[in-house]
C-alpha cells in the first residue's frame, strides 16, 4: 500500500509531537528549519518578513518597558517556530491532494489506540496513555485519556477537526463507511478524555450551525433521524447515570460549575482575565507585559490570588484570549479578534458547514482554555479559513446579512 509522503508529518503532529521530549518542546519546533525551507521553496515566498514586521513594534515597546530578556527571547523563538509550522500547515492544506485519506488513517489509528488504552487503564502502566488530574472539588486523582500528548483537553482539541469531518460525512450522507461503525470512533475519544470544556464548545458550535441552517438541514430526513436518535440515546444515557450512578464525576463537575465551586472552570474562564488585568497593571494596559513574562510578572500575582505555597512553580494563564491580553495588551487582544472576524468575512466561512463549525468552535474555545502557542488551535483556524473540503459547501444562498 502506497503511503502519502506527508502522512509521517501528520502522524507526528497528531500522535507523538511531544513524546520523549522535555516539557514545552515538540518535534514540530525542532523541524521548523525544515518547514521553513519547504514552505519557501514550495510557495516561492518569504514568510518571516510579515511576522517580524508585526512583532518588532511589540518587541521594542516591551524592551523599553522592561522584560526578562532571556525569557523573552526563548518565548519569541518558540512563537517563531509556531508561526513557521502554521505556514507549513497552510501550505500542506493548499498543495496536498487526498487529505481525506490522511484524515481517515489518523481516525483509524486514533480509534485503535483508544481501544488499547481501555485495558491499559487498569494496569500500572496507565500513565503512558492516561493522565491523573484533579478534576473538580470532590473528584481528585481522576484518570483522563491523553494518548501520547501532554494533556487530555489538548488531545480532545486535536481530535475535533476529525470529529467534525466524519460527523458531517454521516450527517450529509457522504460517508464511504458504515455510519454505525463510525459512531464509536467519533465519540469514544471525547468520552475517554472527559474534556467537558471541549465537548461543551463542540455542542454549542453544532447548535449554532444547525440554527443558522435550520430550514435547510431540517428538510433532510437523515438529519432528523440523527437528531432523534441522538436525543433518545442522550436521555437513555443520562437516565442510567441518574438512577445507578448519581454521584458520577460528570454530574459532580456540572454541579460544581453551576455552583461556582469548579476551580478549573473558573481558572480557564473569567479568572484568567482577572489575572491578565492584574499583570497589565504592572506594565502597560495597551501593549501588555511581553513574551515569556507571565511567569516573571505573574508569579506573585498568581500565587497570591490562589494562595499557592512558596514551593509552587507552575505559573500560566490557561486561556488563549486572556494570555494574549496579558502578553500583548488591549491592542494585541483587539488585533487578534479583528483578524479573526476579518478573515471570517474575507474567506466567507459561513458558506461551508465544516469551516463554520471549526470557526465557531475555536472562536469560543479561545475564551475557555488553550494557550497562544497551541498549534492544535492554529490548525483549526487554518482549516476554518481555507476551503480544503468543498464537498461540505452550502449549496444555496444564506441569509442576506451574511452575503
Amino acid at each position: 500500500m502506497k503511503v502519502n509522503k506527508y502522512f509521517p508529518f501528520a502522524f507526528i503532529y497528531f500522535f507523538i509531537n511531544s513524546l520523549g521530549l522535555p516539557f514545552g518542546l515538540t518535534y514540530t519546533t525542532i523541524l521548523s528549519p525544515f518547514f521553513y525551507w519547504w514552505v519557501t521553496t514550495t510557495r516561492k515566498v518569504e514568510i518571516l518578513l510579515p511576522f517580524f514586521s508585526m512583532i518588532i513594534a511589540f518587541g521594542i515597546i516591551h524592551y523599553n518597558n522592561g522584560v526578562d530578556l532571556g525569557s523573552y527571547i526563548i518565548s519569541l523563538f518558540n512563537l517563531i517556530a509556531v508561526y513557521i509550522f502554521c505556514q507549513a500547515a497552510y501550505t500542506f492544506f493548499k498543495k496536498t491532494r487526498n487529505i481525506e485519506k490522511i484524515f481517515w488513517k489518523l481516525f483509524i489509528i486514533n480509534f485503535i489506540l483508544c481501544l488499547i488504552a481501555i485495558p491499559v487503564y487498569f494496569t500500572s502502566f496507565n500513565y503512558i496513555l492516561w493522565i491523573q488530574q484533579y478534576l473538580t472539588e470532590g473528584v481528585d486523582n481522576f484518570l483522563r485519556l491523553k494518548l501520547f500528548t501532554y494533556e487530555a483537553s489538548y488531545y480532545a482539541t486535536l481530535f475535533t477537526p476529525l470529529f467534525f469531518f466524519f460527523a458531517l460525512q454521516v450527517i450529509l450522507k457522504q460517508n464511504k463507511h458504515r455510519a454505525l461503525m463510525l459512531i464509536p470512533m467519533l465519540f469514544l475519544p471525547y468520552l475517554l478524555s472527559f474534556s467537558i470544556g471541549v465537548v461543551s464548545v463542540v455542542v454549542v458550535a453544532i447548535t449554532i450551525t444547525y440554527l443558522l441552517y435550520f430550514k435547510r438541514l431540517t428538510s433532510k430526513r437523515r438529519v432528523l433521524n440523527i437528531i432523534s436518535f441522538g436525543a433518545v440515546m442522550s436521555i437513555f444515557f443520562l437516565a442510567i447515570l441518574v438512577v445507578f450512578f448519581p454521584d458520577n464525576p460528570l454530574f459532580v463537575r456540572i454541579v460544581n460549575i453551576f455552583s461556582g465551586t469548579d476551580s478549573s472552570g473558573r481558572g480557564r474562564t473569567f479568572e484568567a482575565f482577572i489575572l491578565a488585568d492584574k499583570m497589565l497593571a504592572e506594565k502597560s494596559y495597551v501593549w501588555g507585559i511581553g513574551l515569556g513574562q507571565v511567569k516573571i510578572v505573574g508569579t506573585e500575582i498568581i500565587r497570591d490570588y490562589y494562595f499557592y505555597p512558596m514551593d509552587y512553580t507552575v505559573f500560566a494563564i490557561p486561556n488563549a484570549a486572556a494570555e494574549t491580553l496579558a502578553i500583548f495588551g488591549w491592542f494585541g487582544f483587539s488585533l487578534r479578534i479583528f483578524i479573526e472576524i476579518f478573515l471570517f468575512f474575507r474567506t466567507k466561512v459561513w458558506k461551508n458547514y465544516y469551516r463554520l463549525l471549526l470557526f465557531l468552535f475555536v472562536f469560543l474555545y479561545q475564551f475557555t482554555g488553550s494557550f497562544i502557542t497551541n498549534i492544535a488551535e492554529y490548525v483549526i483556524w487554518i482549516l476554518a479559513f481555507t476551503n480544503v473540503f468543498p464537498q461540505f459547501n452550502v449549496r444555496d444562498r444564506v441569509k442576506k446579512f451574511l452575503t
